[in-house]
């Protein structure tokens, strides 16, 4: 994931400090009629990773083998392949026999949808990646949604439009990239922040070196879905994780019902260290009971 990447001789002059909470998030949280032990689903943007052999997965492991395995070790995948090419029925049933349990797919809309006709006319295309999501029954998590990143505050009625024609039993995630978006009120758009307010959608916390912006602690809903992108074990990935350890504690006292948290890295090959220490700071702060990945060279922690 490119997404927000700097240069390495970079990141020490970087602040990363995550921003305080605005009130609207923290009336949202205490609002929650489902007050109790949050939900965790982390996991990782891919599976198919060969250099995960011999770190996530046994040595020789086949191709095949990767998702049934990746499975066994996360209960969620942030599933960005469906945004390049939208899988067939059969694929999806395929992998929906290989996992147990509450695992759940989050897929993307597809880039027809998003980014070619940018979200206009495309109804029939939505849904027909409905169709095929739905394969997945109950293990069907979030699906989430990307504009085009030059779809800024102008586009404001046409992304309200579509979000607002989607079926109301589809939990749906909204990721923005334009600047204008984090540029009025206190760090999101305050008309945007109320539509999907209002419509129970939620937002999407994108904490990348180069974005700042986009780290703006809005939550729409008593939910959060992060996206933390990491500089490939660099000493700031593990500040940062500890900061956000601490902010997601804090949710969870004020209201947070469910936590979504996917882990990025420009280089992948490190997502799965970096989650293993995510998960077993919020086991050791947070009094949760997340089962960490078991990596196979665990000679870093």
């Amino acid at each position: 994931m490119d997404f927000g990447k700097v240069p390495e001789n970079e990141l020490d002059g970087i602040d990363f400090t995550l921003p305080k909470d605005p009130m609207v998030t923290t009336e949202v949280l205490k609002a929650s009629k489902k007050k109790g032990k949050t939900k965790f689903y982390v996991g990782c943007a891919k599976w198919g990773r060969k250099d995960w052999i011999g770190k996530l997965y046994p040595p020789k492991t086949k191709e095949k083998d990767f998702f049934p395995l990746y499975a066994k070790e996360f209960n969620c995948i942030e599933f960005n392949a469906a945004f390049y090419r939208l899988p067939t029925p059969a694929q999806v049933q395929g992998w929906k026999e290989k996992v147990k349990g509450d695992f759940i797919f989050c897929p993307k809309y597809t880039q027809f949808i998003t980014h070619i006709k940018r979200l206009k006319g495309v109804q029939a295309e939505a849904d027909q990646f409905y169709q095929v999501m739905h394969e997945l029954g109950k293990h069907l998590g979030p699906v989430f949604l990307l504009p085009h990143p030059q779809m800024g505050p102008k586009q404001l009625d046409t992304i309200e439009s579509f979000i607002a024609d989607q079926p109301k039993d589809i939990s749906l995630f909204l990721e923005l990239r334009h600047e204008e978006w984090y540029t009025t009120g206190d760090g999101y758009d305050p008309a945007l922040f109320e539509f999907l307010r209002k419509n129970k959608r939620g937002t999407i916390i994108t904490d990348a070196a180069g974005r700042r912006d986009c780290v703006h602690m809005h939550l729409s809903t008593p939910e959060c879905f992060i996206r933390f992108v990491g500089n490939s074990l660099h000493p700031t990935d593990y500040t940062r994780i500890d900061e956000w350890v601490q902010r997601i504690k804090k949710w969870m006292k004020e209201g947070l019902e469910t936590c979504y948290f996917f882990m990025h890295q420009h280089e992948e090959l490190y997502s799965p260290e970096l989650i293993k220490y995510l998960v077993d700071e919020l086991n050791t702060h947070c009094g949760t009971d997340i089962t960490p990945p078991h990596l196979l060279n665990d000679t870093l922690f």
